[in-house]
């Protein structure tokens, strides 16, 4: 199965658009988001994915009761800070990653096979003991300059950070 990654996409409308077209593009099946989505109106540009839509609140989102309405609408599902999401026969933490000493209990635990978070902006995937750390980086492209998403591939355990 060949999931996409994203994380804090802080409003910025045209590359969540660009991002949903490539994830489209790559045929994913599901799509987890790492939180800070930000106001209500960015799941308006996530309801052309044509895959299941999985994430978790950040640190900056705002109305999130609104949020999880709009989520709803579209079909989509949003936790609160943290999803437990099962992947055939991994299972995946799910969560910002803004709460440092929660991150790292949980991949000190090795209890999941993979972490997708966000938070830093910065893209990274590393391992550590037996578990998958992904950060897909920042949609928006605010402060790194770079706009990026991941591709996991759960059959391979393989990631590849794809620049917008």
């Amino acid at each position: 199965m060949i999931v996409g990654l994203m994380a804090d996409t802080h409003d910025r409308l045209p590359m969540v658009e660009t991002a949903v077209k490539r994830l489209n593009e790559e045929k994913v099946e599901m799509v987890l988001h790492a939180g800070d989505f930000i106001a209500p109106f960015v799941v308006s540009k996530l309801k052309g994915l044509d895959a299941k839509l999985i994430g978790v609140f950040g640190n900056n989102d705002g109305d999130k009761e609104l949020l999880k309405k709009k989520f709803a609408e579209k079909g989509f599902e949003i936790y609160g800070n943290f999803a437990e999401v099962q992947l055939g026969n991994l299972t995946v933490a799910l969560l910002h990653g803004h709460e440092t000493e929660i991150l790292n209990a949980l991949i000190r635990a090795e209890a999941y096979n993979i972490i997708v978070r966000g938070h830093t902006h910065v893209a990274e995937t590393r391992r550590e003991g037996k578990t998958l750390i992904i950060n897909p980086g920042e949609t928006c492209g605010y402060l790194t300059g770079k706009s990026t998403i991941a591709l996991l591939d759960t059959r391979a355990l393989e990631v590849e950070i794809i620049e917008l």
